[in-house]
């Protein structure tokens, strides 16, 4: 029986952990070979192994977006893998916390690197293979992206920037036969907010709190994420382009609270 990606590859950054992780064992699932992006050899070959015992088969990418160079290797090294590349999911990023007053230069300039910057990097060196393969990209940006929340000033702008490379690129590139979209998580379980600083104890509160800030009253979960990534990368989704699509359990259509 043919599943939905046999004999594609996909390349996921942020595999280690989370949605990423989440996203690359989906498409091992559906049949594709994953190349697997992330700075963490050995949470990588966790992802490695269970990708293959799902019978697909992987390679790991070990790079560091803060680089713009190691981010076109990367890419260059996962199309070698299988000599193609059909899907590209922007998966990694940063958060942090701070307002306009706070908000260091440094700080902002690291967010737009990794959240932003490394993305146009890795979409402009996948594009000669994706317009060969007439592939697409996913961008995974947040809820941020479309409302203003108070606190987290750099990553907010950081996901409406990446918003909008997504909406331009895919009026870019439809000609071509090239779609991209992107989707837009609320709170979602996952290490992010554990990296950028916050203890256990203050992130499960934030994780209960959380549960009141999002309509349908629980957070999101990896898969709930992976699954819209599939979607929209397969050839279900073959006439949709420029989404920038809200996975938040309800939260864009609140106030910020």
């Amino acid at each position: 029986m043919s599943k939905l990606f046999d004999e594609r590859v996909a390349l996921v950054t942020g595999a280690s952990s989370g949605i990423g992780r989440a996203t690359a064992l989906r498409f091992a699932e559906e049949g594709a070979a994953v190349a697997l992006l992330g700075r963490d050899r050995g949470a990588l070959e966790e992802t490695s192994a269970a990708v293959e015992d799902l019978g697909a088969s992987s390679v790991m990418v070990v790079a560091d977006l803060n680089e713009s160079a190691q981010c076109r290797a990367a890419v260059d090294e996962a199309v070698a893998f299988k000599g193609r590349l059909d899907v590209l999911v922007n998966v990694a990023g940063i958060i942090a916390s701070g307002d306009l007053a706070s908000t260091t230069e440094e700080g902002w300039a690291e967010m737009m690197r990794i959240n932003l910057d490394c993305v146009f990097v890795l979409m402009q060196a996948a594009l000669p293979y994706l317009q060969t393969t007439a592939g697409n990209i996913v961008n995974v940006s947040s809820v941020t992206g479309l409302r203003a929340f108070p606190g987290v000033l750099a990553y907010c702008v950081s996901k409406a920037g990446l918003d909008q490379l997504t909406r331009c690129a895919a009026l870019e590139l439809a000609e071509s036969g090239v779609r991209v979209n992107a989707v837009n998580p609320g709170v979602v379980v996952s290490n992010l907010h554990r990296r950028s600083g916050m203890q256990e104890n203050a992130y499960e509160e934030f994780l209960e709190h959380s549960k009141t800030t999002h309509p349908l009253g629980r957070v999101g979960q990896p898969k709930d994420i992976a699954e819209a990534i599939i979607y929209l990368a397969s050839r279900q989704a073959g006439w949709v382009t420029g989404v920038t699509l809200s996975l938040d359990g309800g939260r864009h259509l609140t106030c910020a609270r």
